[in-house]
């Protein structure tokens, strides 16, 4: 069998980690509203490489995440006056069962980072050790991304490339950073956001520590596949081996798989955009079924 690779970007032979098993991990959505049906085009893809897998005989260990706690959730939590944990709740309920409608079967383990700050302390705190991260004074933790030889080997962008671009868009607040193109592990609160005790401020974690530390808890150090939309590939997969690799000192995933972008009238959809349909929207049309046949019905890896 074999499997396109991002990371190498050929077709290559499948061979696990371990003889007849699979270890897998999937991006999930972050959870404050209902899921679009960009969102469901991974879930519907991995759902059928998961059944591929079990069905030429290998035990498959699933694991795909919620995120629940970020900017978004914060912001919608203020709308609705509730607290984050509240919309995060609802709207993990709400995706599990278009999961459901959808035939996307449970993962292994749906891991919450808020449930996992522990695993992620303990990481920042080992790239701290190792010299991958720093504390500014604010509280905040950055990786050091120069730190990193391999950096851009996902994306196949180079650094220096990136550099010029961080330039253009320097964000205020950072001024704490080293280097324009260190990203967050660790950002201190701001009023009214949920909010965790750690060696460097009170605060929450970055967005790509959260999947790197999930990933190893629940599937190990080293995975098999790791896989999620193309929008994913840069920056936060690409972050992920970063801190991962440094982390450890072993290959995070040996086969990346990327599913290609839903677009609406040529342009990507996205709720940022405001040009999505929600899964519920578009099963009122033509029910579930028919959205899981037409998502499987061009190559996962095209546009749509």
């Amino acid at each position: 069998m074999k499997v396109f690779n991002t990371l190498t970007k050929k077709k290559e032979e499948f061979v696990p980690l371990e003889e007849g098993k699979v270890r897998m991990y999937v991006c999930g959505p972050t959870v404050y509203n209902y899921i679009h049906i960009g969102n469901a085009r991974p879930m519907i893809v991995f759902d059928t490489v998961r059944r591929y897998f079990e069905y030429k005989g290998y035990d498959v260990n699933y694991v795909s995440n919620f995120t629940d706690v970020d900017d978004k959730i914060i912001k919608k939590a203020i709308e609705e006056q509730v607290s984050a944990q509240e919309i995060s709740q609802r709207y993990i309920a709400e995706c599990k069962k278009d999961m459901a409608s959808l035939n996307v079967r449970p993962a292994t383990t749906h891991p919450q980072a808020t449930q996992e700050i522990c695993g992620m302390e303990e990481m920042i705190r080992t790239l701290i050790e190792k010299g991958y991260a720093y504390a500014a004074e604010d509280g905040t933790v950055y990786y050091r991304v120069r730190s990193f030889k391999d950096y851009g080997k996902l994306s196949h962008k180079n650094l220096d490339d990136l550099q010029s671009g961080f330039r253009e868009i320097k964000v205020t607040g950072e001024e704490g950073k080293e280097d324009p193109t260190d990203f967050v592990l660790w950002k201190p609160k701001k009023e009214g956001e949920p909010a965790w005790e750690s060696p460097w401020s009170e605060g929450r974690p970055g967005w790509h520590i959260e999947c790197s530390v999930m990933a190893k808890k629940y599937l190990g150090e080293e995975i098999d596949i790791h896989a999620g939309g193309e929008d994913l590939i840069f920056p936060h997969h690409e972050n992920e081996i970063a801190q991962s690799e440094c982390c450890t000192g072993k290959e995070y995933a040996h086969y990346w798989m990327h599913n290609g972008y839903i677009n609406v009238d040529n342009k990507k959809m996205s709720k940022s955009l405001g040009n999505f349909f929600t899964v519920r929207e578009a099963a009122e049309a033509y029910g579930y079924e028919t959205i899981r046949l037409f998502m499987l019905s061009a190559h996962y890896r095209s546009p749509l």
